[in-house]
């Protein structure tokens, strides 16, 4: 049976350090660590007496870490998921953020895992994927071997937003962004602030935390200054739509006093009337179980690229009248 001392052994290391790497602690340089890491995938082993489920048996059982079950947003997300692994009769565990969570990654009860919760640390999942235990993230992008990035075109969307703000005439425009910690704001926030800055906008930055609740607030905040943008960019669909309650309470319309657009085109959106960027969540799901599965069960190489969006336009975005 391999023990920890013969990942030492081969990695030329103490025993110590490869405690360290392996489980996230103390300090180790970034070379050493993958060369532990090389070390225990080589040897077939893995803490707590869980090498046996390091490929030598597939459980066909992927895992689905998600920050949240609630909301239309990432039910279809699950839905999309779920179908692509019933084509392909593999086993669902959906986790939403706990212990239980840590405990499944980290023994590896599953064949790979689809990650959608930015609670979760990036370098735990550095730390778990290899080879034999894929990693897709649907949230952020890692950049390093055995993790799969797939996620909307932010970036594109966020310009597709601001085109299309500025040919309705809109020139004083606010944006309120999303979670500082996530991989989507950044994107969003990097785009829509670059192109204004080529088209000569000076553009009013909020911070919110993509919660209906932080739109609201901040669309108290903006219409208690008495001085209106002509436009707002949200960075998702949930503070876009707690602006406009916020709107409502003081009387104002949009786009008739405030012209309004969104991300995400979640269900609320239509019935609102919010114009907003849309990607198929269905068919992001799929795509990544899916491209996942072939990973694991043939290695099939992991396309990972932005999933096309667009522009939906309602009524809340049109020139004023």
């Amino acid at each position: 049976m391999t023990t920890i001392k013969d990942v030492a052994k081969l990695a030329g290391v103490g025993v110590s350090t490869v405690s360290y790497a392996l489980n996230g602690t103390g300090t180790v340089s970034e070379a050493t660590r993958q060369k532990i890491l090389k070390a225990a995938e080589a040897l077939n082993y893995h803490p707590n007496g869980m090498a046996r489920n390091l490929k030598m048996k597939k459980t066909h059982t992927i895992g689905v870490f998600i920050s949240r079950f609630g909301g239309a947003f990432y039910e279809e997300i699950l839905e999309g998921i779920h179908a692509a692994s019933m084509q392909a009769k593999y086993e669902l565990i959906v986790c939403p953020e706990s212990e239980t969570t840590h405990k499944i990654l980290t023994q590896r009860q599953v064949d790979g895992a689809i990650i959608f919760d930015s609670k979760i640390n990036s370098d735990i999942l550095i730390r778990l994927a290899t080879k034999h235990f894929p990693i897709v993230t649907l949230d952020r992008v890692l950049g390093v071997e055995h993790t799969y990035p797939l996620m909307p075109d932010n970036r594109q969307g966020a310009i597709t937003a601001f085109n299309h703000l500025y040919a309705q005439g809109y020139r004083k425009i606010a944006f309120v962004a999303g979670s500082k910690d996530a991989h989507d704001n950044l994107e969003r926030t990097e785009a829509f602030l670059g192109v204004a800055k080529d088209k000569n906008i000076v553009i009013e930055q909020y911070e919110g935390d993509f919660t209906h609740d932080s739109g609201y607030r901040i669309g108290k905040t903006i219409i208690n200054t008495n001085d209106l943008p002509e436009a707002v960019f949200c960075a998702n669909d949930q503070m876009a739509l707690g602006f406009m309650k916020a709107m409502a309470e003081y009387h104002l319309k949009a786009p008739q006093d405030i012209a309004i657009v969104g991300f995400d085109d979640i269900t609320l959106a239509q019935y609102n009337q919010l114009t907003t960027i849309g990607v198929s969540r269905k068919e992001w799901g799929a795509l990544a179980a899916k491209q996942l599965i072939e990973l694991i069960e043939d290695e099939t190489p992991f396309r990972s690229y932005k999933i096309r969006v667009k522009l939906i336009e309602r009524a809340s975005s049109g020139k004023r009248k």
